[in-house]
């Protein structure tokens, strides 16, 4: 069953069980007005027939015809004996003598007399006697009948429109999800991560329809960004890769080398294959987009910056790097906020005029690294960050241009920002800014 022919068959069940519950109530209330009316007219009866002096049988009461709106009158005794107007016997129980004995206050009962259906109030009239007043239902039967034949009637007409109604609301209702139904039948089928649905409006399936749009955008962005980096990877690789294979095959051919140009070549392939060793170590680093790649713990961030300094100590004997670290405790993967220090600081170690020095500080979950280099043009400073970005000065030296993107997308897989600027007195100020810093640090 689809999902519209079960909101109409909910919708109509719903109506349906609202008519039918109304109609009983509607019927109730009406059979006891319409029966209260009887009862009152036997009250009042009774009061008229209360002072009766009765001796061998009852007063000359004027007989109405049974079904008459005077009523039709029955005198009990005590002892069990009956005296009628006529040849209409009202039933006597055990609780009619309590009344005539005057043990039982009086009551009302239905009974069916001669196929009449009647309302009998019974009552204490004197010592030792019990009134019966008889009035007939058949007017009120007869009414309550073509009430009932009515309330069917409209009852299922309700039902009716409640399933019209129904249909025409499920259609409206489902509207949205068919619309999402076939954006999804078609990305399906396409690939195009380019198709939205109209949102428009506030309920829950104009969100739905906003949330699939986000998600469709957010699988396009990432698409693309998959697929510039995998057209950027292969850029980057063609170089080295044609580099080493025209060193192979002059390392390979029949032609005699010098010594000293062979030992050159292989110095080139190592080199060749030391860079594409780094250009893949860090495609995988950015292939893993901003997810961590081990549970965040509470980290030493000084502690962590001081590990990548001695390391480009070690990479760059040839660059002073000072240092200010203060304790500074951050939430996130030690092993990745190390490399993307480790990142920032190779790259002001790279700018830095032989003999310079670079300046690193920690402080309340901020590192800053400043170098005392030429500085970033401010042409290029809106780029610094992005994948295989290289200036043209830079294009001379060796890197794949994926470090600082590295470090920008580190910071952003822990809640932080970086930035970088031309800083006062000449060269750049990197800083890295980690949001997941705790209260005390």
């Amino acid at each position: 069953m689809s999902f519209r022919a079960r909101l109409t068959l909910v919708a109509a069940a719903a109506v349906a069980i609202a008519v039918m519950l109304s109609s009983v109530v509607v019927y109730i209330v009406v059979r006891d007005q319409l029966r209260d009316q009887v009862d009152d007219a036997l009250v009042d009866r009774a009061h008229q027939l209360q002072d009766l002096q009765f001796g061998r049988g009852i007063p000359d009461i004027p007989l109405p015809p049974l079904g008459g709106a005077g009523g039709y009158v029955q005198a009990v005794r005590a002892d069990g004996s009956v005296f009628r107007q006529a040849d209409i016997p009202i039933p006597v129980s055990e609780r009619v003598l309590e009344v005539a004995g005057g043990g039982s206050d009086g009551f009302f009962t239905d009974e069916t007399i001669r196929g009449i259906h009647v309302r009998v109030l019974t009552f204490p009239a004197r010592p030792g006697w019990a009134l019966q007043v008889l009035r007939p239902l058949d007017e009120v039967d007869t009414t309550l009948d073509r009430l009932k034949t009515f309330l069917i009637l409209i009852s299922l007409s309700g039902i009716g429109l409640a399933i019209a109604l129904g249909l025409v609301v499920s259609r409206a209702a489902v509207a949205p999800v068919a619309r999402l139904t076939r954006a999804t039948e078609r990305v399906t089928e396409t690939g195009d991560l380019s198709e939205r649905i109209d949102a428009r409006g506030q309920d829950e399936l104009s969100r739905l329809a906003g949330s699939f749009n986000a998600m469709l955008g957010a699988l396009e962005t990432s698409t693309k960004a998959q697929r510039q980096l995998v057209a950027d990877a292969s850029h980057e690789l063609r170089t080295p890769l044609t580099s080493l294979r025209t060193n192979f095959e002059v390392l390979m051919g029949d032609r005699e080398l010098d010594p000293v140009e062979r030992r050159r070549l292989l110095d080139d392939v190592v080199e060749q294959i030391g860079e594409m060793t780094t250009l893949i170590a860090e495609l995988i680093e950015l292939a893993r987009g901003d997810q961590l790649p081990a549970e965040p713990e509470d980290v030493r961030l000084d502690l962590v910056a001081e590990a990548a300094v001695e390391r480009a100590r070690r990479d760059r004997p040839g660059v002073t790097f000072n240092t200010d670290l203060r304790e500074s405790v951050v939430r996130g993967v030690p092993s990745s906020l190390e490399r993307a220090i480790a990142n920032v600081l190779d790259n002001a170690a790279k700018w830095s005029p032989p003999g310079g020095a670079v300046e690193l500080s920690v402080d309340h979950g901020t590192v800053t690294v400043r170098d005392r280099g030429p500085g970033i043009s401010d042409a290029d400073l809106p780029y610094v960050f992005d994948r295989f970005y290289r200036s043209a000065s830079a294009r001379t030296l060796p890197g794949s241009g994926l470090g600082l993107a590295i470090v920008r997308q580190v910071a952003e897989a822990h809640g932080g920002t970086v930035a970088a600027e031309r800083a006062e007195g000449g060269g750049t100020r990197v800083t890295l800014h980690l949001n997941g810093a705790a209260p005390n640090s």
